[in-house]
């Protein structure tokens, strides 16, 4: 299902998004869409990692190195 949402961006974003658009051959709102999805991924990932830190630090685990050795 879709829904419309209408926004308001500042010229030089909106220039970017249009540059994007052409330069790969794709629709204005599907640049936004892949933006968006982009932004909400991370979003999601950093705010399970800020809940997990507390966590694993109490296992001992500190560094990527830490959680490598853990799963080798």
């Amino acid at each position: 299902m879709r829904s419309i949402l209408t926004m308001s961006l500042p010229v030089d974003v909106r220039k970017k998004i249009d540059a994007i658009a052409k330069r790969e051959h794709l629709p204005r709102s599907q640049v936004v869409q892949l933006a968006l999805n982009d932004f909400l991924f991370k979003y999601e990932f950093r705010r399970l990692r800020s809940r997990m830190i507390p966590r694993a630090q109490k296992q001992g685990i500190y560094t990527d190195e830490d959680v490598f050795d853990r799963v080798s």
